[in-house]
């Protein structure tokens, strides 16, 4: 009689720590995710001036795998059958979806964890079960409220004068006329070379490219981007040391008018310096300041440029 039951304990021991395994996975990838799409989300999201629109992308781009992870944890706890063959058909999915993805980020931030995920609650057996539910579903939220929080009250306060045309910035050693909205600063990605040559036959205004070479307009050089970007409508005093390659700044500038849209998806501008390292580069500039290499063939929709003249 003693046997079995020990027996039986053992096993019902086993099912609960491979079941808690279970939990600790999805609560660490499902908080990664988390953490990833609350900091991205308010990186280069949330510029649609719809509410609505900047809500939907934040759950359905930038929280998906997190609620994937959520989701599928707690019905694989309710019905062992349904959550192993949701597990294995998203994952599935995944790997068709995600076919161009790294390894690293595809096989082991999404396809391990769904195959292990799926196997461990099929056969495991969290007590108590209400604390299993109570923590997958908590701990990522509260990561999300943390950091969202803050980033959208940060947001919510950037300076946007509506101005999309031509600007003069002025101040910390240089003084530029900054091109307005059109083919001289588009709304979309372009390539290194694709934003000089539509620099070098843009017409006066900047609302035009000309079929020859007009050399009114250019990239700006790193020094002259760094140190045109403000904070609250004040320069940001920044300064570039090419030296050390990094830019420093008196305050963190951030995504606002009268040098960026904050409601264009574009955060990255090129610059016109190739990069010491690689003829194929060059430097990109972030709101936020930083300063970057870029391969110069790419041409994300995030990535885009911002045409420069002088002033008489």
């Amino acid at each position: 009689m003693t046997e079995p039951r020990n027996t039986r304990m053992t096993t019902a021991t086993k099912k609960n720590i491979a079941g808690w395994i279970g939990v600790a996975i999805t609560i660490l990838f499902s908080s990664l995710w988390a953490y990833w799409g609350a900091f991205e989300n308010f990186h280069e999201g949330w510029y649609s001036t719809s509410l609505g629109e900047n809500l939907f992308m934040f759950v359905f781009q930038y929280l998906l795998f997190t609620i994937l992870f959520v989701v599928l944890a707690v019905v694989s706890l309710q019905w062992k059958r349904i959550g192993l063959a949701l597990h294995v058909l998203i994952g599935g999915f995944c790997i068709w979806f995600f076919s161009g993805a790294n390894f690293s980020v595809l096989g082991l931030l999404i396809i391990i964890p769904f195959a292990g995920l799926g196997i461990l609650y099929f056969w495991g057996d969290p007590r108590p079960k209400r604390w299993a539910y109570r923590l997958i579903i908590l701990i990522p939220l509260l990561i999300i409220g943390a950091i969202s929080v803050p980033q959208g009250i940060k947001v919510s306060q950037r300076v946007d004068d509506r101005n999309l045309g031509t600007r003069i910035i002025q101040g910390n050693g240089v003084t530029l006329a900054w091109a307005p909205r059109g083919p001289g600063w588009p709304d979309r990605g372009v390539s290194w070379e694709e934003a000089r040559e539509i620099c070098r036959h843009l017409s006066a205004d900047g609302l035009s490219v000309m079929e020859s070479p007009q050399n009114i307009w250019r990239l700006p050089t790193v020094d002259e981007a760094v140190r045109s970007m403000s904070i609250h409508g004040q320069n940001a005093g920044g300064e570039w040391r090419q030296d050390q390659g990094e830019a420093v700044y008196r305050k963190a500038p951030d995504k606002e008018s009268p040098l960026w849209d904050v409601h264009s998806k574009v955060i990255y501008y090129w610059t016109a310096q190739t990069s010491p390292q690689s003829d194929l580069s060059a430097y990109i500039v972030v709101y936020h300041g930083g300063v970057f290499e870029k391969r110069k063939t790419n041409q994300q929709g995030y990535l885009s440029f911002r045409a420069v003249k002088g002033v008489p």
